[in-house]
């Protein structure tokens, strides 16, 4: 296992240098010095402003050089000022972690939870009329775009019934009460249908299973075989879902944090791109990148907890 997990190690190191190579290629070599300039400091800045902005960030330097400081900087962390207002990003990143984890943390064990409820229920009554309206509503639910749902809760919960504030977010008041409950909610809601729609084809494919037919034959009820026997043995399949999706906790939500004005990492990424802070953007592909990296050795050696027949090779 050890071995195994050295060399998928070794596999995550160089997926890294690679998306760095090709993150060096997007932002330095694509993107001209004087067009990030001028998107900085402004068309109408005088071109002494803009040589002198070029020699702040080292955008006039050799390409060699400034691959060695990309990859320098990147590896060590060291991610140096924005673009668009010289503020160190590690000063946004940690000033934008909190709010981020305050609501998708929420809306990952809510929806982990209510997704697995009620698939299980789901799975219990399958090829009854039961199974086949929670198949065409988790389907439905899934079609519906999340813009729908965000818009749709603002307006009748936050605007007709007036039980949570439509936008904000205040760290020094009732945080859960007021701002995110709403966010959570929505989160919760628009991705529970995708939720039901997998655990739900899981636990059926399950329940045809050689060891679920020996378990009726010795008399456990459905309901104890589909609780104790199917929900450990699709722990593979929620797994896979779930560790993957860990990750991108740390870096939030866009469309959640635009709407509903939460200083989130999400509204970093966002503001980047509008502003054209590419040092930000580039940054933020780095690190979900590596989050994304790290999920995937995390699935793998998670493997080997859930299910004692898996062995890493």
């Amino acid at each position: 296992m050890l071995a195994y997990i050295v060399r998928r190690l070794a596999n995550g190191v160089a997926v890294v240098i690679g998306v760095l190579a090709l993150l060096y290629v997007l932002f330095f070599l694509y993107a001209q010095p004087e067009d990030v300039a001028r998107r900085a400091v402004g068309d109408k800045a005088p071109p002494e402003v803009v040589q002198q902005w070029i020699e702040n960030h080292g955008y006039d330097r050799a390409w060699y050089v400034q691959l060695g400081e990309h990859y320098r900087r990147m590896l060590t962390f060291d991610f140096g000022r924005s673009d668009a207002d010289d503020e160190p990003i590690s000063r946004r990143l940690r000033r934008g972690i909190g709010p981020s984890l305050s609501f998708t943390v929420p809306i990952f064990v809510l929806g982990l939870v209510f997704g697995i409820m009620l698939s299980l229920f789901v799975a219990y009554f399958r090829d009854t009329y039961i199974d086949r309206a929670g198949v065409v509503l988790a389907v439905f639910s899934m079609s519906v775009s999340v813009l729908l749902y965000i818009i749709g809760g603002q307006f009748l919960i936050g605007k007709v019934l007036h039980w949570f504030p439509i936008s904000g977010f205040d760290p020094s008041v009732d945080v859960i009460g007021r701002f995110i409950a709403l966010p959570i909610l929505i989160g919760v809601v628009g991705g529970v249908g995708g939720d039901v729609r997998f655990y739900r084809t899981v636990f059926v494919e399950e329940t045809s299973r050689d060891y679920v037919r020996t378990a009726r034959a010795k008399g456990c009820g459905d309901g104890r075989i589909m609780a104790r026997h199917v929900l450990r043995n699709a722990m593979i399949a929620i797994l896979t879902r779930v560790v993957v999706a860990i990750p991108f906790l740390f870096t939030g939500s866009l469309l959640l944090e635009s709407f509903f004005g939460i200083p989130g990492l999400g509204a970093v990424t966002v503001e980047a791109i509008q502003g054209n802070d590419f040092s930000t953007l580039r940054v933020m592909v780095y690190i979900g990148a590596l989050l994304f990296i790290f999920g995937q050795i995390l699935t793998d050696i998670a493997y080997t907890l859930v299910d004692p027949r898996v062995r890493l090779r």
